[in-house]
């Protein structure tokens, strides 16, 4: 996994384009830098004008071995014009086998000070116009180099940490499903429940961040599948005429997850929720994913509709049975006339089409109001019910 810098390019690339360029500069034949690790020599980044270069990314040999410890140490000095009049480097086997000419190397340190490896550059033939300038830009591009490895460490250290998160989540189940009610104005009766995740691991974050990082560190489908699967196991406590609306990301739909995670549930009475925020880059595709599951009885709800462009996409491509207002265009949709046009406009648009609309986060009295006087009859909303656990949410329907 490697950051990328302001320009695009990834570390990788930004590091390796600078080691191409002082290795011609200085007209040598490899440029590498090796980091030291467990008492080895390994190449991480190589640049090479050799048709065979000696070492390639990858590659390690022990430190004791190379000129790089004994630079490091003192037993060489950083700058070598000719290996071959040092008794010191005709210790090592290396010297005569390559053979190694001229020979420059500085070592790499990190912010915190901890030596990371180090930068050389050699040739085979010896080199006596080097001097003490050459040796000042290499230390130069270490300084460089530090700078770029320590940003991959830590980008590499957030990823480990991201991602045992997540698996720490997984294994302790540390998220429970609450049920907000969806409820139908008109009658004022509860028609279908969101089934919301909680997590109560730490940090304590809202559930957009848990999804989206488990996105990021590759754990989506594990994290979205164990959310349903607990979502699910509400079902057989709620009455069988209530449906059950559960948020999946695309990704899960086209590679297949959701239709194993569905595969003994009740699809008439299931809603998947399909969010403005995530990109669906094939809308063809994704529509052939879902068809097996909409023959058989589930609808589709594009959430968060006028937020933002993505959702009217979503709803043109889709043909979602539900199209569910966001709570942005809810909020004092009572007094801000934009709102109640733009809200007027979808509801001709779901008559035209066919779809449903339900409005988000309704807190109000004259906002619940609006949406009536709008022919929006369904809605959801701490005004109309807060989300509750299974147990709480049974006992709605009792007595």
């Amino acid at each position: 996994m490697s950051a990328s810098s302001a320009e695009g390019e990834s570390i990788d690339e930004v590091v390796l384009d600078a080691l191409c360029a002082i290795r011609l500069y200085l007209d040598m034949e490899v440029a590498f830098i090796a980091e030291f690790s467990g008492g080895r020599r390994r190449f991480r980044y190589v640049d090479s004008s050799l048709e065979h270069p000696p070492i390639a990314v990858g590659d390690s040999n022990p430190l004791e071995e190379s000129y790089c410890q004994r630079v490091v140490d003192g037993r060489l000095p950083e700058l070598i014009q000719d290996a071959s009049a040092i008794p010191a480097a005709l210790e090592l086997p290396v010297t005569m086998d390559l053979p190694v000419g001229a020979h420059l190397s500085v070592p790499i340190r990190l912010g915190n000070g901890q030596l990371y490896g180090t930068f050389c550059c050699f040739s085979t033939r010896p080199d006596f116009t080097l001097g003490n300038r050459d040796l000042s830009i290499m230390r130069v591009f270490a300084n460089f180099a530090s700078r770029q490895i320590g940003r991959e460490l830590a980008t590499q250290r957030q990823y480990r940490e991201m991602r045992q998160r997540i698996v720490s989540v997984l294994e302790s189940e540390a998220f429970t499903i609450v049920y907000q009610p969806i409820v139908h104005l008109g009658d004022n009766r509860i028609i279908g429940f969101e089934a919301l995740t909680r997590f109560w691991s730490r940090p304590i974050r809202t559930p957009d961040v848990w999804f989206n990082e488990a996105a990021d560190v590759g754990l989506s489908e594990e994290l979205e599948m164990a959310a349903i699967a607990k979502a699910l196991t509400g079902f057989d406590q709620l009455p069988d005429d209530i449906y059950l609306s559960i948020n999946v990301s695309p990704d899960n739909i086209l590679n297949g997850a959701i239709h194993r995670a569905l595969h003994n549930a009740p699809l008439d009475r299931i809603v998947l929720e399909v969010t403005e925020h995530v990109p669906i880059p094939d809308y063809s595709q994704f529509g052939q994913a879902l068809a097996p599951l909409r023959d058989r009885g589930i609808r589709l709800a594009v959430d968060d509709a006028g937020s933002g462009y993505a959702s009217f996409l979503h709803i043109l491509k889709l043909k979602p049975e539900i199209i569910k207002l966001d709570i942005g265009l809810i909020r004092d949709i009572d007094t801000d006339l934009n709102r109640r046009a733009l809200t007027a406009a979808l509801v001709g648009f779901a008559q035209e089409s066919g779809s449903q609309l339900v409005a988000e986060g309704v807190e109000t009295a004259p906002e619940c109001t609006a949406l009536k006087q709008l022919c929006v009859n369904k809605a959801q909303g701490y005004l109309l019910g807060h989300p509750l656990p299974i147990g709480e949410t049974a006992a709605l329907f009792q007595g």
